[in-house]
């Protein structure tokens, strides 16, 4: 069952919304959107392909996303499913990619021109660690205090690909109060439950909601696809890596 946070606190989810609505302190990562109503209409697949737009490269934040999709075969899910998706962009599934060419390169073979070249298999076993089953706004979530991870936790949570996951609400400080500053979700990979050892991604934009579920973007500039991408690019190398496709 979903954790409850009290009604008051929601009023400061609106500052977590920065890249289609607005958002915190550091600027740098943010994707200015206008709006800041949080319902879309469509699909969370319709609502990637809104913002991947092929004749606006600027503008363009979820191409290779959707195309890990449909590699992965997972469009379904994600249209037609009840789900929380933790959506990458564009620059961390680059991030993955330039490892594992590195190290695919570093093996005297050619360069990996194709998102194809990468078996679906690990597509899918990656991509499913941003799906959760069920819908989880911020104001579902549990406090997470990763300095006092015992007391404020977050909340475990198999993945949709049963992988191990953690969710968890940042309260930040201000004027010098404790907790009574903005808030901000943390998605993790754990690595062990007890120790609460985990590997953290942030999200930039909390709370979009398209039909069929909610939409959390993760920050773009300190997250890697698959949150170690090492472990992605062996996985993907161990597969074995496809010859370029024809087209």
């Amino acid at each position: 069952m979903k954790s409850k946070i009290k009604i008051w606190q929601l009023v400061i989810a609106v500052i977590t919304i920065p890249i289609f609505m607005g958002n915190c302190t550091n600027d740098s990562y943010l994707i200015d959107g206008g709006k800041s109503n949080p319902y879309y209409d469509g699909t969370i697949m319709e609502f990637l392909q809104s913002r991947s737009p092929k004749d606006d490269p600027k503008n363009d934040y979820f191409s290779d996303l959707i195309e890990i999709i449909r590699l992965a075969n997972m469009e379904e899910v994600l249209e037609e499913e009840n789900v929380t998706f933790f959506a990458p962009t564009n620059w961390s599934i680059r991030k993955s990619v330039a490892l594992l060419n590195k190290m695919w390169y570093q093996m005297g073979n050619d360069s990996i021109k194709n998102l194809k070249q990468i078996k679906p298999s690990v597509w899918r076993e990656y991509l499913s660690m941003y799906i959760l089953k069920d819908k989880y706004t911020l104001k579902d979530i549990p406090q997470i205090d990763t300095t006092a991870i015992a007391a404020y936790p977050g909340q475990a949570f198999l993945s949709y690909g049963q992988q191990p996951m953690n969710m968890g609400v940042v309260y930040y400080d201000a004027n010098n109060v404790k907790y009574a500053g903005a808030r901000q979700i943390i998605y993790s990979y754990v690595y062990d439950f007890t120790i609460g050892d985990m590997k953290n991604a942030y999200v930039a934009t909390s709370d979009i909601q398209p039909t069929n579920g909610v939409v959390h973007v993760l920050r773009l500039t300190d997250h890697a696809f698959g949150f170690e991408p090492y472990l992605f690019a062996t996985k993907a190398i161990n597969a074995t890596i496809e010859t370029e496709p024809d087209n």
